[in-house]
């Protein structure tokens, strides 16, 4: 591990899964890397390693969803990080979850919150792809719920 790999695990973040839909297929990941950009309008931008197939994706189908997952949910963002993931709609099998309104992307409930968006700008940025959307509706927020962070490489409830 590079002192800066060190350095970036001492910052805990917030951990979701991003999914779209791309066609018959559904598709997904656990982040770290997400934000609010902008209240005015509501921005939020999520990182995504280049290379990757949801990357790729990402890149043609501008909506897409962010369930904001919660302490009891680290076995829901491991199935979400596992290299060589199959379809999301085989990641959520036995989660309660639903289609968002907007984006027909899947949401996991359960979560603390969960929103979608729409990519209104993609940044490069080394080896990762900064991707700002517009919000286009937040599906719900669990206030009575701890978020699941990760820091130091695990996940975490706060």
């Amino acid at each position: 591990m590079s002192e800066f790999t060190e350095a970036m695990a001492q910052l805990a973040g917030g951990v979701a899964v991003v999914t779209v839909r791309d066609g018959r297929d559904d598709l997904g990941t656990t982040v770290s890397g997400l934000m609010s950009v902008s209240l005015e309008p509501p921005l939020v931008l999520v990182s995504l390693a280049g290379g990757g197939y949801l990357h790729e994706v990402l890149l043609r189908r501008d909506r897409w969803a962010a369930s904001l997952l919660s302490a009891g949910q680290a076995a829901v963002a491991s199935r979400f990080a596992t290299p060589g993931r199959p379809s999301a709609r085989l990641l959520v099998a036995g989660l309660p979850h639903h289609r968002g309104a907007h984006t027909e992307a899947l949401v996991v409930e359960g979560g603390v919150a969960a929103l979608e968006a729409e990519t209104t700008k993609v940044v490069p940025a080394g080896d990762h792809t900064l991707f700002i959307a517009a919000v286009l509706g937040v599906t719900y927020v669990d206030a009575t719920l701890q978020p699941l962070v990760r820091l130091r490489g695990r996940y975490r409830p706060v």
